[in-house]
């Protein structure tokens, strides 16, 4: 396998959980864009968007894409706002496949609802708020080249499906 396996997908749909255990499993690098823009950064996505708005830190997350995007064997973990770019998708198609991993609403809900570090649930109705979000998103997500259900299914079992499928390419 060469190439890089991207995740997508919104909060609470699997994304770090699936791609520690596959990067592990492959013996690949893990990247998460997030942490690579904090890292770059010094500072967190919250102060980010606080200090330089979200146009800002769109383009810092843009430059990332371009330099993880030309590396090879990684999984990409990526933040939930990537797909939102056009050229974000093409830069990680370049040289990988991209998996969207696909919950429900009320699945995202109860794997999040107790976190504090989401500023989505600062609402009265943050399952509402989801549904909202996940409708407006969904035909970016639908971008990627494959679409993984995640709802009641164990780590392995998608990591096992993600691999099958990227073998079945060759």
């Amino acid at each position: 396998m060469a190439g890089n396996i991207v995740l997508i997908g919104f909060m609470g749909a699997g994304k770090s959980s699936v791609s520690e255990f596959l990067a592990k499993q492959l013996g690949w690098e893990l990247v998460s864009t997030d942490a690579l823009i904090e890292s770059r950064e010094g500072r967190t996505i919250t102060e980010i968007f606080k200090t330089d708005k979200e146009p800002y830190f769109r383009q810092v997350e843009k430059d990332v894409v371009v330099q993880v995007g030309q590396k090879d064997s990684l999984v990409i973990d990526c933040g939930g706002g990537v797909v939102l770019d056009a050229e974000n998708i093409a830069n990680l198609k370049e040289n990988g496949r991209i998996f969207y991993l696909k919950a429900s609403p009320d699945e995202i809900y109860l794997r999040i609802k107790k976190e504090t570090h989401r500023p989505l649930l600062y609402t009265e109705t943050p399952l509402k708020k989801i549904e909202e979000l996940l409708a407006q998103r969904a035909t970016f997500y639908e971008q990627a080249d494959y679409i993984i259900d995640t709802n009641g299914r164990s780590i392995d079992v998608i990591c096992q499906e993600i691999v099958d499928l990227v073998k079945s390419e060759k």
